[in-house]
């Protein structure tokens, strides 16, 4: 049994592998908390824009239009 034990731990040909799985879980995970602090001050933003888009918008609404071809 300590035989097969210390084989295991002296074999390394999926040690790249795991690596590689280490690595891409902490990146998936820092890009979930990166998300989650930025989540909140997009919203913000995106409230903000739309507030000032609809503004606009009435705005442009009462406007007259009037077109001169240089007469």
């Amino acid at each position: 049994m300590f035989r097969t034990i210390s084989n295991f731990c002296k074999c390394e040909d999926g040690a790249v592998t795991i690596d590689w799985v280490v690595l891409t879980a902490f990146v998936a995970f820092m890009a979930g908390v990166v998300a989650l602090f930025i989540a909140g001050p997009v919203r913000d933003i995106d409230t903000k824009n739309g507030a000032a888009m609809l503004t606009v918008a009435d705005q442009v609404e009462t406007m007259e239009v009037t077109v001169s071809f240089g007469e």
